[in-house]
């Protein structure tokens, strides 16, 4: 089991550097085309570092759920507006899958748990 949790876990990073890109190809159909290209991630990163990310410091039950929707889904609908329905989608419903699989209990615990002894090998 924690193979496969490490590997959604590692599906999740993917996922939210999918959703700055979203936010940068947004960015890239809209003037000043040079400005939003790059200030619409780094915004996005920003909000995630300091609200969703698992050592956020202004993080709580209620809060890092509703900033992981709002990114999200704004990733979602700028691409649906820049004209990517197909991956506008694409991007939501991984995001959904991968988001819920993090949440599995085995599989959240991961990150914080150490290295236990019966997984180190002695020589």
């Amino acid at each position: 089991m924690a193979v496969f949790g490490w590997f959604v876990l590692t599906l999740v990073f993917i996922d939210e550097l999918l959703a700055m890109a979203a936010f940068g190809v947004w960015g890239w159909q809209h003037e000043p085309r040079w400005l939003l290209v790059w200030l619409l991630p780094v915004a996005a990163m920003v909000a995630w570092g300091l609200f969703a990310s698992p050592k956020a410091t202004r993080s709580g039950p209620v809060i890092r759920p509703v900033v992981k929707v709002i990114v999200f889904g704004l990733a979602s609908l700028a691409l649906l507006d820049a004209g990517h329905p197909g991956w506008a989608l694409a991007l939501l419903v991984f995001s959904v899958v991968v988001n819920g699989l993090a949440q599995l209990p085995a599989i959240s615990r991961l990150p914080t748990d150490g290295p236990r002894r019966d997984s180190v090998r002695t020589r």
